[in-house]
């Protein structure tokens, strides 16, 4: 796949996660480590549920991503929009980096929580309240659907491969990137959430964001120069 820089992806989405995502999501995963993960399972067992949870998340992603795909393969584009999602897409990018890095409030105007409905609440009581294997699971998916700008993006680059097929594979590598960081946080809680460790992370994300951001933008241009151009061939 030519249109999307996969290894980018997955190194923003790693990075990003140590960043925004335990800032965002970290409360949540402590939340659920304190009141589901049991102190007599073995480190086996824990693994299991941290894993599950974090699985949650990525189907959720996945399904997603193959959406966006789909929605952006049956809109009619021609070379203009494409490039002009494209730029879309590096805008938003940018402003991204530039949120994370706390230079501009964009990702806070965007997220707006959806943890206050009823249906949420609702199941995340009931989630919350069972320790199966299984529930972690559920919990990550449903967790998965609540809003954040980091997802957006990448939804929006979904849409942008006009693919449900790497759509899916765009949002998919995403949520296994974020991986590493939810489930350390699962197990050494608190960690991440303070020192140096976190403000490095942001940094370096919030860089590797904004380059990739701008990498899109370049690849704007070519649609808007040749608006003949293949979407395969974009980053020729």
């Amino acid at each position: 796949m030519e249109t999307v820089n996969l290894l980018s992806i997955a190194t923003i989405a790693f990075l990003g996660a140590f960043g925004h995502c335990v800032g965002m999501c970290g409360g949540i995963v402590l939340a659920y480590t304190g009141a589901k993960v049991k102190p007599e399972w073995s480190g086996v067992h824990q693994s299991a549920a941290h894993l599950a949870y974090s699985l949650g998340r990525v189907t959720t992603y996945t399904v997603l991503g193959a959406l966006f795909g789909y929605l952006g393969s049956v809109a009619t584009f021609s070379g203009y929009t494409v490039g002009a999602l494209f730029l879309f897409a590096g805008v938003v990018m940018i402003l991204t980096g530039l949120s994370i890095m706390g230079k501009v409030r964009f990702l806070t105007l965007i997220e707006h929580s959806i943890m206050k409905s009823a249906w949420y609440q609702k199941s995340f009581k009931a989630l919350m309240s069972d320790s199966s294997i299984f529930s972690f699971y559920l919990l990550g998916m449903i967790n998965g659907l609540l809003p954040c700008g980091f997802v957006y993006f990448f939804a929006v680059t979904a849409a942008s491969t006009l693919s449900p097929l790497w759509g899916a594979v765009v949002m998919l590598i995403f949520g296994i990137s974020t991986i590493p960081a939810m489930f350390s946080l699962g197990f050494f809680t608190g960690l991440m959430q303070k020192g140096s460790l976190r403000k490095t992370m942001i940094t370096i994300a919030s860089i590797a964001v904004i380059v990739y951001g701008l990498f899109m933008i370049y690849d704007s241009v070519k649609f808007f120069i040749d608006p003949q151009k293949s979407l395969l061939h974009c980053c020729d």
